[in-house]
């Protein structure tokens, strides 16, 4: 077990004595409550006993933060040492020739990105490949070229003052000086994109409860009544009220990959690259979960409006998005918070972008200009509302929404949802992550493994719609 792993025990372990603490506390103010409103069965001694459970709870908090404080000093300490250790350099009283020194900092990389053909004001050029002219030279040492041979020579010796900690590891990489990557190129690898999870972050976060696989909250499915009395003294309206247990159950999300420790310990930046990839895929597959798991999913929960045009329009669609929000707030009545969202793919937000029209509501909406169907934030994809529609309703656009709905598998969805009553619990340490060298030993492999735990409902109030049908077929931008 690595210091690491001890300090992610000591972790948790300081945050389950925090939430205990918590609870104690939280139950002593119900006492105290229950005192203050005339509880009479409340006795000094069960007080006692609150207050004595409560101080125990935060000892335990204590040495839990001291055992935690106490590790990652430990920490903080040994690299303040691998530093130092790194920094030392072999005393020699011999003075080297100008000409064998590498002066990294003071001279320029033998290769750069601005000295290659295709980099100018510090971009690439259509059609231009990093790396090209490290390549050329490679190739022009191995037939013989001697000033090949020297720019790579001379790119070696830059290598071993900036990464000596990588090639001290590689045995014999002086014999093989041409094969040594410049750096410049390993920066600008580039990952896979993924949708993310910009619906998750738009709705109603909550703390994930610290056990439990299951989350439980209470419905008020049958009222109480009130009506007018027939005549005085006759019986007045009685309802029993009665609750329905909504019943979520907590996912697990995770993904594992395992790595040759050749390619850690011998690669560069080879582990954070694919704990990078694993965590955008993990934040992809939540986000897919909310919006399409079978039962549960927003597409699967909300009310449709059906939208069936055979050359649908930006202009005719929209009505169908106001008629959907009516339906918001005709389930939510007075629970309604007026905080709404629209959903959408990215095709179907620009496609309403591309509409051209002489019409315009009749009706002013604040924030909204005359004659403007709606406004563009021109916010980057994943970071935030992308903007509002004409009735100041704002959009969220998501690339997890299915694009191959209806029967010629060709259609999308706009959904509307008070953002208030899309709940979403998460670990607020999520996502965490095992690195297992023990498990893989036999092969030489590293199993990493990321994962989290997370719970969520739209329906706690049913109140989601959603826009669907052959109108939000693939769409055509033609201005209409």
């Amino acid at each position: 077990m690595t210091l690491d792993d001890l300090i992610r025990q000591a972790e948790a372990t300081f945050s389950r004595a925090v939430a205990e603490r918590k609870a104690k506390q939280d139950a002593l103010v119900a006492l105290r409550a229950g005192i203050a409103g005339g509880d009479a069965t409340i006795t000094e001694q069960t007080v006692a006993d609150a207050i004595a459970a409560r101080d125990t709870a935060g000892t335990a908090v204590t040495a839990a933060e001291a055992e935690l404080t106490k590790l990652r000093a430990e920490k903080t300490e040994d690299e303040r040492l691998a530093h130092a250790a790194r920094d030392i350099k072999p005393t020699d009283t011999r003075k080297p020739a100008y000409d064998e020194v590498a002066r990294v900092g003071a001279e320029e990389r033998q290769y750069a990105a601005h000295k290659e053909r295709g980099y100018r004001d510090g971009k690439w050029a259509r059609n231009s490949k990093p790396g090209a002219q490290f390549e050329r030279d490679v190739a022009a040492a191995f037939l013989g070229d001697y000033e090949a041979r020297d720019r790579l020579t001379q790119h070696m010796r830059e290598e071993r003052v900036e990464r000596g900690e990588y090639l001290a590891r590689a045995v014999g990489t002086g014999a093989f000086a041409g094969l040594t990557v410049p750096q410049y190129l390993t920066d600008m690898y580039a990952p896979k994109a993924a949708a993310m999870r910009p619906f998750a972050d738009a709705i109603n976060g909550h703390e994930l409860p610290a056990d439990g696989m299951t989350v439980n909250l209470s419905r008020i499915t049958t009222s109480t009544s009130s009506d007018i009395q027939s005549a005085e003294n006759a019986a007045v309206a009685e309802v029993d009220i009665d609750d329905t247990l909504l019943t979520i159950s907590v996912q697990t999300n995770a993904g594992q990959q395992t790595l040759s420790r050749q390619a850690i310990e011998r690669g560069t930046g080879v582990e954070a690259v694919t704990l990078d990839d694993l965590y955008r895929q993990h934040a992809t597959r939540l986000d897919n979960t909310l919006l399409n798991q079978a039962t549960n999913g927003l597409t699967n929960v909300a009310t449709s409006v059906a939208y069936t045009d055979a050359s649908p329009t930006a202009a005719e669609a929209y009505p169908k998005i106001i008629e959907a929000l009516a339906g918001v707030e005709g389930a939510m009545l007075d629970m309604a918070t007026g905080d709404n969202l629209a959903v959408m793919h990215s095709r179907r937000w620009y496609w309403l972008q591309n509409a051209l029209s002489s019409s315009w509501p009749i009706m002013a909406q604040p924030g909204i200009l005359p004659q403007m169907f709606g406004t563009n934030f021109a916010t980057a994809y994943g970071r935030g509302l992308r903007g509002v529609l004409p009735n100041s309703t704002p959009v969220i656009v998501d690339n997890n929404i299915a694009t191959n709905l209806g029967a010629g598998t060709n259609e999308d969805e706009i959904y509307l949802v008070d953002r208030t009553e899309c709940h979403l619990w998460e670990d607020p340490n999520a996502p965490l992550f095992i690195r297992a060298e023990q498990t893989k030993a036999a092969t030489l492999g590293v199993l990493l493994v990321l994962y989290s735990y997370f719970a969520y409902t739209h329906v706690r109030y049913a109140h989601s719609r959603k826009v669907a049908g052959t109108g939000l077929v693939t769409p055509a931008f033609t201005g209409a």
